[in-house]
């Protein structure tokens, strides 16, 4: 499957807009724990694994989640294979074990908005970033992107957002604490 996604920098106004605007879903606490493969670095391959663990409604579902790198110019569109996990402990264990390292953890309120068939927007206030809106599409192929891209960007300026973001949180968080190390 191909994740189409962009993602703003977002502030009250947007959030505003975007609740008055779209659909109410569901408020979710994510927990993503971010692995880097033994042999190769990640950062250089643009890739990403990561265990998500997702928390709605009384309930918590997890997730191991691999992202392939960007294929587009302008948008975080990438290839994304996702499999449920019912032992967050034993998957843990088992990346390890295999030579996994952590990287970072980023927790983050997730706020789900329903758009139409297809699309969703998420207000995100990550832990130690701030406040960011991303809309999303699920598409089966790459042909989609060239299409797709433009009109969920005019989605998002229409919301206010002004300034885009390519790159992952993990990357923002990274960028942030490497900078701060270096004063």
């Amino acid at each position: 499957m191909i994740e189409i996604e962009l993602k703003g920098y977002a502030d009250d106004k947007v959030f505003e807009r975007v609740r008055e605007t779209f659909e109410f879903m569901r408020k979710e606490i994510h927990e993503d724990i971010y692995f880097n493969h033994p042999c190769r670095d990640f950062a250089e391959t643009d890739e990403a694994l990561r265990i998500r663990i997702k928390r709605f409604n009384g309930h918590y579902e997890a997730f191991l989640t691999y992202k392939g790198p960007k294929l587009d110019e302008l948008s975080k569109t990438r290839k994304e294979i996702e499999v449920r996990v019912d032992d967050v402990d034993t998957y843990l264990e088992l990346l390890r074990l295999l030579g996994f390292k952590e990287v970072l953890t980023v927790e983050k309120i997730r706020e789900k908005y329903y758009v139409e068939k297809g699309v969703t927007i998420t207000l995100d206030i990550v832990e130690g970033l701030g406040k960011f809106v991303e809309i999303e599409k699920l598409a089966k192929d790459e042909k989609e992107v060239e299409r797709e891209v433009p009109r969920l960007m005019e989605i998002l300026k229409s919301l206010g957002v002004k300034k885009f973001e390519r790159k992952s949180y993990l990357e923002l968080l990274l960028e942030k604490l490497s900078s701060s190390a270096g004063h």
